[in-house]
């Protein structure tokens, strides 16, 4: 397992659009939660250990938050052909087996993955009512293997603040986990 951490992107950046599918094939986009007083992307796949280890707080967390009014979303943009488990059939399976409730997207082109500078899985990136970045980070300090437990204190804090129209946290720590897996010859320069 390489660890990988995620980039960063700069506070305030606005949400980059996408309009990508779920795993029923319907067109899923940015505009579809203009509504929502925040909004939540999350970058996660199948197979990555790291993102094994939070499916089923993915899951409480999309319930829990979406009933308090928050948008959520997933996007993989794992280069299928190469890692199957990351397949839109797979991502289907999961989706169903670890009760996600929020739309899982495949981003095929990846394009999705570079506009929003996304590197790792799980990456993690909350959008304010007026859909600028104010927090990316992880979801908590829970690792594969190191003992500590998943709450996902840090993404539920960015959460609640940007639900309640207050900052985000000031202290905001990377995510860590398997790189992006980038098709031949489309692996950012970030």
């Amino acid at each position: 397992m390489a660890l990988t951490p995620s980039t960063m992107l700069p506070l305030g950046t606005p949400a980059p659009q996408f309009a990508l599918p779920d795993t029923s094939g319907k067109t899923v986009s940015l505009a579809d939660f203009k509504a929502a007083p925040a909004l939540v992307v999350m970058f996660i796949c199948n197979h990555c250990p790291y993102v094994k280890h939070l499916q089923a707080a993915l899951a409480k967390f999309g319930k829990e938050y979406a009933a308090k009014g928050a948008a959520i979303i997933a996007i993989n943009s794992n280069d299928a052909e190469n890692y199957p488990d990351d397949s839109p059939s797979r991502m289907k399976e999961d989706a169903k087996r670890f009760g996600y409730t929020f739309p899982y997207l495949y981003d095929a082109t990846q394009a999705v993955a570079k506009v929003y500078r996304a590197a790792c899985t799980p990456d993690f990136y909350v959008f304010g009512k007026d859909r600028k970045l104010v927090y990316r980070g992880q979801f908590d300090a829970s690792r594969p293997g190191n003992g500590i437990p998943i709450t996902g204190a840090d993404l539920r804090a960015a959460t609640d603040a940007a639900l309640a129209a207050k900052p985000a946290p000031a202290d905001q720590k990377p995510s860590m986990g398997c790189n992006i897996k980038w098709k031949a010859g489309n692996a950012p320069d970030y």
